[in-house]
């Protein structure tokens, strides 16, 4: 008999599609397959003609972009040298994750179906096109696809004499074990706060600990908004980066955020403990430290602070011994269930550690080995970068706005990273920030004589700023920069910077203060009041127009 073993890749960028591949990995451990869940670019390419069986789940990012952990796959699979027939013994499904407000819907999703179709690979299933635009949001079309690819895997993977499909009603194990050390067992490593090997460049896996050097606010202290400049040393990282390049942040849970979601789960911070993989195969978290404490992995690794989705209240109802709150976490997890749990949950931007304080008798029964197969990991946050290697060597400087909103619950929304970086402060000690670079999707001429209109209201001038002190240290004129904000006197970002270029006819500044006077005036307005010098630019100069929000 065919070997029953599933291999599901996603391409993720905000962790949908990866929550859905685990989804579907689950799904077919009930049905008693070997499965394998992985991202794309984790993969090894040579062994995809060797799996029978493939589904894959991918977004797509911006203009028809693919996710960051599939852009290394993508470049492959579109290689013109490999032949017709490559695939010929594979048999997949593709599910997109898309958004149909966007003009290229799901496209990464119908790109990838229609390359393997001409790879020679087998569909077992129409290409799914998952829509957050719907009132369901992706689920509509997911529930259904997943109930027909069920049917179409197990007509050519009957399940084995004697085997049943494993019920829902039964919890799957764990994906690690949590295996607690004796007390007086050696301390545990930092896998964030060490300096990375030699030469290695700093990445996702390895970032760099750069000491934060200062943290001004630029806004008044009466404006609504708290906006900062951030510079931090990179010094011995070996990291190198143009304008329009982005720094990637991994940041950390708050203090009192870690100390209660501790005292809610009954757990003690500083147990110490070791992960086990329950099957064979299984890697390791790789920026968890063995052996680890359990402060640690909630400082630095669980999302707390996320907004959780269905499959976490799916798990937390296996846990549930009180009745009103197990029935309550089943509705959430139901196709039935969603609207209620987008009101409870996505429209209020409610985090995981309320949730679960709205779950007291669920949350107090949670396993730790569960942990983190119920709460994702932290994710990185993009910044552009604020300032050039040519003005400033061995920094990295970032404009922050601090993220601070109001919904209808009563704690006011915060957002995880600003909110930690405006926490630190570099007078107390050596604060150290885990980073690495990555290319942006800003690339500046590269002629000197090219003129450049760059148009950047509020935090969105950060890049032209790095473009600004790039071009004027390689003596270049020809720039244009429209800054718009509330008001003059309270976040002009970097007022005294550009007048200083001003004043040296290096910089040519256009502004809207859209608050100070009775008829808001924005960049577009001034933009159109100087129509005749943009038009000549672009028309006789081949001026490059820049857009940052």
């Amino acid at each position: 008999m065919a070997e029953r073993r599933l291999l599901v890749l996603f391409g993720s960028q905000t962790g949908t599609a990866q929550d859905t591949a685990e989804r579907v990995g689950r799904e077919a451990k009930r049905r008693h397959l070997r499965c394998r869940v992985e991202a794309l670019d984790s993969c090894d390419l040579a062994n995809l003609i060797h799996e029978p069986l493939v589904v894959f789940v991918c977004a797509t990012t911006g203009q028809g972009e693919p996710p960051d952990n599939m852009k290394v796959f993508w470049r492959f699979l579109f290689r013109k040298n490999l032949p017709a027939s490559s695939l010929c013994q594979l048999d997949y499904a593709v599910l997109g994750l898309g958004d149909s407000s966007y003009p290229k819907f799901n496209f990464v999703a119908k790109k990838l179906h229609k390359r393997l179709l001409q790879l020679g690979a087998n569909p077992l299933l129409p290409v799914a096109l998952g829509d957050d635009q719907h009132d369901l949001g992706p689920d509509a079309v997911v529930d259904p696809w997943l109930v027909a690819l069920w049917d179409k895997i197990l007509a050519l993977y009957p399940l084995p004499p004697g085997l049943e499909i494993i019920s829902p009603n039964v919890c799957l194990p764990p994906k690690y074990t949590l295996r607690y050390l004796p007390e007086d067992s050696p301390a545990c490593g930092s896998a964030l706060g060490q300096p990375p090997a030699p030469r290695a460049a700093p990445c996702q896996l390895q970032p760099f600990p750069a000491r934060l050097l200062s943290s001004r606010r630029l806004t008044a202290p009466s404006h609504c908004q708290d906006v900062r400049l951030l510079e931090l040393d990179i010094a011995g990282s070996g990291i190198t980066f143009s304008a329009g390049d982005v720094v990637m942040i991994q940041p950390q849970n708050c203090p009192e955020d870690v100390q209660q979601f501790c005292q809610l789960l009954c757990l003690e911070p500083h147990r110490r403990f070791v992960l086990e993989p329950t099957e064979p195969g299984t890697a390791l978290p790789p920026l968890l430290p063995q052996p680890c404490t359990i402060q640690y992995l909630v400082t630095h690794y669980l999302d707390i602070s996320c907004v959780p989705r269905r499959s976490f209240f799916e798990l937390l109802a296996y846990f549930s011994t009180n009745e009103l709150e197990r029935e309550k976490l089943q509705e959430f997890s139901s196709a039935q269930g969603q609207e209620e749990l987008y009101s409870y949950c996505n429209r209020p931007r409610r985090t995981t550690l309320e949730a679960l304080w709205d779950f007291p008798h669920t949350t107090c029964a949670i396993p730790a080995d569960y942990l983190l197969d119920l709460i994702p990991p932290i994710r990185p946050r993009a910044f552009s970068i604020a300032s050039s290697l040519l003005a400033h060597p061995e920094r990295i400087q970032i404009l922050v706005a601090v993220v601070r909103y109001k919904t209808r619950l009563s704690k006011p929304r915060r957002g995880l990273c600003s909110t930690w970086l405006a926490s630190l402060n570099p007078e107390q000690g050596d604060v150290r920030v885990p980073l690495w670079v990555k290319k942006g999707g800003l690339k500046f001429p590269a002629d000197p004589t090219t003129p450049v209109i760059m148009i950047g209201p509020g935090t969105g001038v950060a890049p032209f700023r790095a473009a600004i002190q790039e071009r004027v240290a390689l003596g270049r004129g020809g720039n244009f920069l429209f800054f718009g904000c509330r008001y003059k006197s309270k976040d002009f970002y970097c007022q005294a910077e550009w007048e200083e270029l001003v004043a040296k006819g290096l910089l040519t500044l256009f502004t809207a203060f859209s608050r100070d006077q009775e008829e808001k005036v924005y960049v577009q307005h001034r933009i159109r009041e100087n129509g005749r010098l943009v038009w000549e630019l672009l028309s006789s100069g081949n001026a490059h127009v820049y857009l940052a929000g």
